[in-house]
């Protein structure tokens, strides 16, 4: 939670994200400062805490630079609730298509989703336990009266020691003893494959149908109707034969979700999103443009910022958990901005986006360092398929920087699609190796690739001028 002790500094937030991004050290110390003060905020005096509103920031910068996974790594270091959204899929009311509130019904719904998460990891012992005896009670059913009178394993009725040779003196002991030995086979995970026959809830299915809903109601009151009524019908259960380790799987979730109080849930999600929430609206310049506000074609882009504004300047949106107050969001906004500027949008908008950053396009250096340094290097990613296959895959460091350096020149010569243009080069290069393992390249295989097979490989593409009939 972000009043924690131990929430990281700025530093330390952008030492985790160069772990994963390359470069655009602005945008991680302007996301860095963003993310420690709301930190700052819950910390500071009561009555200022409603007072200070965060720096909304807008990055400026073309495809495959990082700004998406900036964002993304920023919430998933911050463990706070995450949504993106494209600007250009919004309309203006009145039109066809999804309104701009719906950005804050995702954060409420990511936000449950994590409160859920974090609530069913806390009562994972308690739910264990409770699966264990409903496995226990499919394997040998225990007798009638056995909860009056159960008997404590490794003692006889008058509570003396019985030893494992000992007869029992009743059903109901010899039972409870059969029930204590499967319990340790459970235990110690024996009796995994073994098939049992268990009830389950049914899944509620497609849900109650509203063509259009009555007049008037919007989509989370809506939502929150089917919901309602979908609550009311009686929850139906079957009959499903699997094998233990599968039943574990299944009646854990739905032990957890008994033991979970839906209503703190709730109540947690909303503080959560609220105060914790991130919204990452893409595309931002789609809906800027120097004609809408002469009134040209393009005028309806102009109606989505102004639905726009009244979010990011902080309103409360309904949604089917509560209220969500959008005050306190962070909201970053992200655009190419080939054809429009960031000043084509409207001056209210621009004004609720006061940090701006310009994202670097990529060099031939940063190419060879996104393909070596990060965790989830795409290099890295490839030898861990292949190593699934148990064939070591290796990259010479020649051969990365020839990579980087046909990655740069295709951006060049075609279209500049950032470090997505490694994906591209890396799967032409790699697709016959991962065609052939491992019909002809068996287990225990080592593949180095060097800089010569790069070359015989993937050169003949950046002489050929007209790129694009060989690299989409």
């Amino acid at each position: 939670m972000l009043d924690s002790a131990t929430f990281l500094t700025p530093a330390q937030i952008v030492a985790e994200l160069d772990k994963y991004i390359i470069g655009q050290h602005d945008a991680k110390r302007n996301v860095a400062i963003a993310l420690r003060n709301r930190w700052r905020r819950l910390h500071a005096p009561q009555d200022m805490q409603r007072e200070i509103v965060p720096n909304n920031i807008l990055m400026i910068g073309s495809t495959g630079v990082g700004k998406t996974e900036i964002a993304r790594r920023l919430a998933a270091i911050a463990d706070a609730p995450f949504t993106k959204v494209e600007a250009s899929k919004f309309t203006e009311v009145g039109y066809v298509g999804r309104d701009v509130e719906s950005m804050v019904r995702d954060l409420a719904e990511q936000a449950v989703n994590l409160v859920k998460q974090r609530r069913k990891e806390a009562v994972k012992s308690q739910a264990a336990q409770a699966v264990e005896d409903s496995i226990l009670d499919a394997l040998i059913p225990p007798l009638p009266g056995a909860g009056s009178s159960v008997v404590k394993p490794g003692l006889g009725f008058g509570g003396s020691p019985a030893g494992p040779d000992e007869m029992p003196s009743s059903d109901l002991e010899l039972n409870e003893r059969t029930r204590e030995r499967f319990r340790e086979k459970l235990r110690r995970g024996e009796l995994e494959e073994r098939f049992i026959e268990i009830k389950v809830q049914q899944s509620g299915g497609p849900g109650i149908g509203m063509m259009g809903g009555p007049a008037g109601l919007d989509e989370a009151s809506l939502q929150g109707l089917q919901d309602m009524l979908g609550s009311m019908m009686p929850k139906k259960t079957r009959k499903r034969k699997v094998s233990i380790a599968e039943a574990r799987k299944i009646l854990l979730d739905e032990e957890a979700a008994k033991l979970i109080d839906m209503d703190e849930v709730k109540d947690e999600a909303i503080r959560l999103a609220e105060n914790a929430g991130i919204i990452f609206i893409d595309e931002i310049d789609k809906v800027a443009s120097a004609s809408a506000s002469k009134g040209g074609p393009d005028v309806s882009r102009e109606g989505v910022q102004r639905d726009l504004l009244p979010i990011v300047e902080g309103s409360a949106v309904t949604t089917k958990y509560g209220v969500v107050n959008t005050d306190h969001i962070l909201f970053i906004a992200a655009g190419a901005f080939h054809v429009s500027k960031p000043s084509d949008l409207i001056p209210e908008l621009q004004g609720r986006f006061p940090i701006r950053v310009e994202l670097q396009s990529l060099t031939k250096e940063d190419f060879y360092r996104i393909l070596k340094d990060p965790k989830n290097a795409l290099t890295k990613q490839y030898e861990a398929l292949l190593k699934a296959e148990d064939v070591e895959l290796t990259f010479d460091d020649a051969a990365l920087e020839q990579l980087a350096s046909i990655a740069f020149e295709v951006n060049s010569e075609v279209e500049n699609i950032g470090a997505r243009r490694l994906h591209t080069v890396m799967s032409r290069l790699l697709n016959d190796i991962l065609f052939d393992v491992p019909d002809r390249i068996g287990a225990n295989a080592h593949i180095q690739v060097t800089r010569e097979l790069v070359e015989q490989r993937l050169q003949g593409m950046v002489r050929n001028r007209d790129l694009s009939q060989y690299i989409l």
